[in-house]
């Protein structure tokens, strides 16, 4: 796996304009077993550092709804793309995006809320938690990004 942490230089940031610097980590997961317990570990540190580094206030669900989200954005790539698929997650003091860029270029498919559905219900749920998503092919197959608004 490789992970990539940059962070912001010393000294706080002028209030007066927003900031154009985020914090940013990624890695490359191969779909091993323990992938998504490793990319939630990611997500984890990241919310961590966000919060003491930039002094980013969370939401009372934010932590728990970014989590799950990462976990239903990795499944999906897991499941349905062949190779390897990167988790990139960005932020600033109000917002944190969450990227997943996996080898498959088939978009997901949104499906309408149906309790008796077996399956399918991932894109749904991060559709759900999110303030924004937004799918798009790119070079490599596609990428699937989740924004979370801070504080809400």
């Amino acid at each position: 796996m490789n992970e990539q942490v940059t962070s912001r230089p010393d000294g706080a940031p002028d209030p007066s304009y927003p900031s154009t610097e985020m914090l940013h980590t990624s890695e490359v997961f191969d779909g091993q077993p323990g992938c998504i317990a490793q990319a939630r570990a990611l997500a984890e540190r990241f919310l961590n550092r966000l919060v003491s580094e930039w002094l980013a206030e969370l939401g009372p669900h934010t932590r728990s709804d970014l989590l799950l989200a990462v976990s239903e954005l990795v499944t999906n790539a897991e499941r349905y793309s062949h190779g390897p698929y990167l988790l990139e997650l960005e932020g600033t003091v109000d917002r944190i995006h969450v990227s997943v860029y996996d080898s498959s270029t088939a978009l997901p498919v949104l499906y309408a809320p149906d309790p008796s559905r077996l399956g399918g219900h991932g894109m749904e749920i991060v559709v759900a938690l999110c303030d924004r998503l937004t799918a798009e092919r790119v070079p490599v197959g596609k990428r699937i990004r989740a924004e979370f608004l801070l504080g809400s």
